[in-house]
């Protein structure tokens, strides 16, 4: 959903509920919160991108939204409250996540990598065209199927993160900083692909990115993180017309 189909939508009174909505996350390690209340929401179809410095607990926030760590407050997917998020409970809900530092089984192949992305689904057909879908989708992941996936270039295994996370046909799909360590031309490529996901396929989008300009090509909303709590929220072009926040966070 572009920012310009968000305008449209709210102008008609035909907002959709959340997708994903979360309200008064607080989460962290061990004894230390590093989140401090947040509220945020994600419609179905949505891109939405949260901004923010090193340490602001971007990261944090992906990692107790999709269960990996424990949190108080609400999170909710589809307006029911999730009382113990796990990663299986999430995935089942429709929440696929492509962690920081892509997550990759490193000593299992590019096909069994994509398998277990699969393993909420039980149509073995299904799941067959859907690595072949992939692999057509990243053209490396299709000549080292049977190739151990450590083995892959940093880019092959940020394809392969991407790949696997979409064999669970997610509704909504988070990623967390894609780009990272990657050279230009592949997070192009990767955005790219993002980018037909959510149009193809309306699967909504939460992405924490360093890559900020990139991120606002394709986000109809946007969230400023500042140590643990929301600074900021608003429509992609409120964020690129702040002067402020466009020097700090968008670097021109």
């Amino acid at each position: 959903m572009t920012a310009a189909d968000s305008a449209d939508n709210t102008a008609l009174g035909t907002v959709s509920r959340p997708l994903l909505e979360v309200a008064g996350l607080r989460a962290g390690y061990g004894a230390a919160n590093v989140l401090h209340g947040i509220d945020l929401s994600v419609l179905p179809g949505e891109v939405v991108v949260v901004l923010g410095a090193n340490g602001a607990g971007k990261t944090t926030l992906m990692r107790a939204i999709a269960g990996l760590i424990g949190h108080t407050g609400t999170i909710s997917v589809d307006g029911q409250i999730i009382a113990k998020a796990r990663p299986d409970e999430m995935l089942r809900r429709g929440l696929g996540l492509v962690p920081q530092g892509r997550g990759t089984m490193t000593a299992m192949t590019v096909r069994d990598n994509l398998r277990v992305g699969a393993i909420s689904r039980s149509d073995a057909r299904e799941i067959a065209d859907d690595i072949e879908r992939w692999c057509t989708v990243f053209p490396p992941l299709a000549n080292r199927r049977n190739q151990i996936a450590g083995t892959l270039s940093g880019g092959e295994q940020q394809m392969l993160a991407i790949a696997r996370a979409m064999m669970a046909r997610p509704r909504l799909l988070m990623c967390d900083e894609v780009s990272l360590g990657l050279a230009p031309i592949i997070v192009q490529q990767l955005f790219g692909v993002l980018r037909d996901v959510n149009q193809d396929s309306n699967t909504a989008l939460l992405l924490v990115e360093q890559n900020a300009e990139l991120a606002l090509q394709i986000a109809a909303r946007v969230y400023l993180l500042e140590v643990g709590e929301i600074a900021a929220s608003g429509e992609t072009e409120q964020f690129r017309g702040n002067d402020a926040i466009r020097k700090s966070y968008l670097g021109y």
